[in-house]
């Protein structure tokens, strides 16, 4: 079914002949949703989409909240050989005027409850059409799909074509839309579906969001390929999440999801018993809540690293060792090195430049030449800005963000090996290390820390600590106490933010 459309043909291969099959289960309204009814929806909606004058590589840009009509959505923009565009719902209005002005979508479909706002943006961005669509799956997008017959045929979109924008973050500068094609998707699923192990029998706790490469491209195209099915969660509630346990086989998450669970009293071996796999990425996890985990569950989180250019590059396996605080083993298929400034490969254990190269990896920045050309290397590979070292092993350890190296008076400090000490001091949550100007040496270590309920730790007894694991230039000369770390949608901890609040105040 859906021959010749990649990506589409292998999202429906598992569910055909199973169209009664649950494909996702709602669980604030608790109605269960067939794959017969998800693919006819999506066949519809392509089709309307088609008739407002969508064609093979318009963008279809969306800003709308979790449902099961929103992957309905996707799924007819890959139909009909568009290309998705999901935006973070957090997005403000000037926000989204950039995406649209930057992407040009032939149409826009928003939440109704802001589009009073955006509509004025959207078609002040050139866009033709403007469709809304809410948590519920009701909107004028829905009410053109109920009217239009399925489509008759896919359109025909080969491996190279787009299949996705996403944009990146932009901490370091404006956003930059990443475009991916039918083949990366298609390929990356299909690695993670086999070396996790997914089948037609597994239940997925999905309580991601939609608009970003792990929640969309992961979870749910792994899950498609293989057939599963979903409990599908518009927010992360810990104790209705815990409760799905007992039907579940498997969930992804972000660290944050993890740290709540592990605050229930509920959470022992038993109520674990029936999951086979924990997944956690998109941001690091402490060493702390890995053990922690483990003696409460009796089960191992499984960490990998991925990033919106290259979907997900490296797992722990599912069978063999895991090991806290890496993010494991290359995909099969693609090739991850660590090079130095000079593009050499760097020794086992020291730091570098992740670098990677594969089916996976994104076909450019759109409308950004001079940006795809400086973060493409000779030879096919991606310097996805990462610092990282090999262990003897092969496993990857992600130790920060090249633009949060902190560089001393000439020498490069790793906020990680900074944050792994002050984490280990008994009081502390957690803590992030970054770089602030210093008139002598350039820059100079800060790092918030926040502190367990009820702890007077002070920034004395931290350095007193720590200071003899750490040479000299290392050592921080600001310490502050925070409430909590700001963080992104995907518990990223954003340090560009800890920087402009530390010069607002200092």
């Amino acid at each position: 079914m859906y021959q010749g459309n990649t990506l589409a043909q292998a999202l429906r291969a598992a569910s055909v002949g199973r169209e009664e099959a649950t494909f996702a289960v709602d669980q604030d309204s608790q109605q269960s949703i067939s794959y017969g009814a998800l693919w006819n929806e999506a066949e519809r909606i392509a089709s309307a989409l088609v008739a407002l004058g969508v064609q093979p590589q318009d963008r279809v840009a969306v800003q709308i909240e979790k449902s099961v009509t929103a992957i309905a959505l996707y799924l007819g923009t890959v139909l009909c050989g568009a290309i998705h565009l999901p935006l973070n719902t957090a997005y403000t209005s000037a926000e989204v005027s950039y995406f649209l002005t930057d992407a040009s979508p032939r149409v826009f479909v928003g939440d109704p409850a802001k589009l009073a706002a955006l509509t004025p943006v959207a078609q002040a961005a050139g866009v033709q059409t403007v469709l809304s669509l809410d948590a519920q799956g009701a909107g004028s997008l829905s009410d053109a799909a109920a009217k239009a017959a399925p489509i008759a045929q896919a359109v025909a979109r080969g491996s190279d074509d787009l299949a996705a924008f996403l944009y990146t973050s932009g901490t370091t500068g404006r956003s930059k839309g990443a475009m991916l094609t039918h083949g990366n998707l298609t390929s990356n699923a299909e690695a993670l579906r086999d070396l996790w192990q997914f089948t037609a029998q597994d239940v997925l706790i999905h309580a991601l969001p939609i608009f970003h490469t792990h929640g969309l491209f992961v979870a749910l195209n792994v899950t498609l390929l293989a057939g599963g099915s979903v409990a599908l969660h518009r927010g992360f509630n810990p104790e209705k999440i815990l409760a799905n346990f007992a039907t579940a086989t498997t969930m992804m998450g972000v660290p944050t999801f993890y740290t709540r669970l592990l605050g229930l009293p509920g959470l022992t071996p038993e109520a674990a018993r029936h999951m086979r796999l924990f997944i956690s990425g998109s941001a690091p996890m402490l060493t702390d809540t890995h053990a922690q985990w483990k003696a409460a569950t009796g089960q191992q989180i499984l960490e990998r690293y991925g990033m919106t250019e290259t979907c997900m590059n490296t797992s722990n396996p599912y069978l063999g060792a895991r090991k806290a605080g890496t993010v494991g083993l290359p995909l099969p298929g693609v090739e991850v090195r660590v090079v130095d400034g000079n593009g050499n490969i760097c020794a086992q254990g020291e730091v570098g430049g992740i670098e990677v190269r594969g089916p996976n990896l994104f076909k450019g920045y759109w409308n950004m030449p001079e940006k795809t050309a400086e973060d493409m290397r000779p030879e096919g590979w991606f310097a996805t800005g990462d610092l990282g070292q090999m262990d003897e092993d092969g496993y990857f350890t992600i130790v920060g963000r090249s633009k949060d190296l902190i560089i001393a008076g000439g020498y490069n400090i790793y906020p990680k090996e900074i944050e792994v000490l002050i984490d280990a001091v008994q009081g502390v949550v957690e803590s992030a290390a970054f770089g602030v100007p210093h008139p002598d040496f350039g820059e100079s270590v800060a790092v918030a820390v926040v502190r367990a309920e009820g702890s007077e730790l002070t920034a004395e007894q931290i350095l007193a600590q720590i200071s003899p694991e750490l040479a000299r230039f290392k050592h921080p000369h600001h310490i502050r106490f925070v409430t909590a770390l700001p963080r992104n949608t995907m518990g990223k901890v954003q340090k560009n933010e800890l920087r402009r609040e530390f010069s607002a105040t200092a």
